[in-house]
């Protein structure tokens, strides 16, 4: 696999075609992909709200009805879309539930590197929390390196995509009962295949030259 064609041939689809839905099989990729996405210190901070039927979608699409009515058909006419939401805290309940996952998969040799874990996992939660305030700031850093994930996994499954922050977290967190949950949502992301009809699969991919955004010491 050359990932770099992938990031070349990708690009944010505009208009989907309804008729067209990901096979199960794909989709159960891209599930395995959400779950396995990076984190700060392990500490997976968030919930992801698959909407794949007829009415989830409708649901979803609520929160764009008002202001932002240009996302709807991408939300109506994508075969999926995925909720990104934050965690609104990490607590000891969740702190807990993390090492316990690990513990249950082996990752401890001892009972000390166990500890040592914790120990970790703590400081940086609590650097946030407490030094830096910038909690909620530092969770939906790790919900964004999801979407990435998710996107770029999606371009090597042959699944076009489209994320959004153009929706009204306040209705969509209402309409899921996220808050009841801990939860926020931060992004959406619409999956399926593009229309004929989308105008951006005909433009030319465009970003800056690479000497203006890399450099090597």
């Amino acid at each position: 696999m050359n990932i770099a064609q992938f990031t070349q041939a990708r690009y944010t689809t505009k208009a989907f075609d309804p008729a067209k839905t990901i096979p199960d099989a794909t989709l159960a990729e891209m599930r395995t992909l959400l779950r396995n996405s990076p984190s700060s210190v392990n500490s997976q901070p968030w919930h992801f709200v698959i909407a794949g039927t007829t009415e989830g979608k409708a649901r979803v699409a609520k929160a764009t009805e008002t202001g932002f009515a240009y996302n709807t058909p991408k939300i109506l006419n994508a075969s999926h879309v995925i909720v990104f939401c934050a965690r609104t805290g990490i607590d000891e309940s969740h702190l807990a539930k993390v090492l316990a996952s690990e513990e249950q998969d082996g990752r401890f040799a001892t009972p000390e590197a166990k500890a040592a874990q914790n120990t970790s996992r703590s400081f940086y939660v609590n650097l946030h929390r407490y030094d830096q305030k910038d909690a909620q700031h530092w969770i939906e850093k790790q919900v964004y390196l999801a979407l990435g994930t998710a996107m770029l996994g999606a371009a090597t499954l042959e699944i076009d995509a489209c994320p959004m922050e153009g929706f009204d977290a306040r209705i969509l967190d209402e309409e899921l009962d996220l808050r009841s949950q801990g939860l926020t949502s931060v992004a959406l992301l619409a999956l399926g295949y593009r229309s004929a009809n989308d105008f951006n699969a005909k433009l030319p991919k465009s970003r800056l030259p690479v000497e203006s955004v890399l450099t090597e010491i």
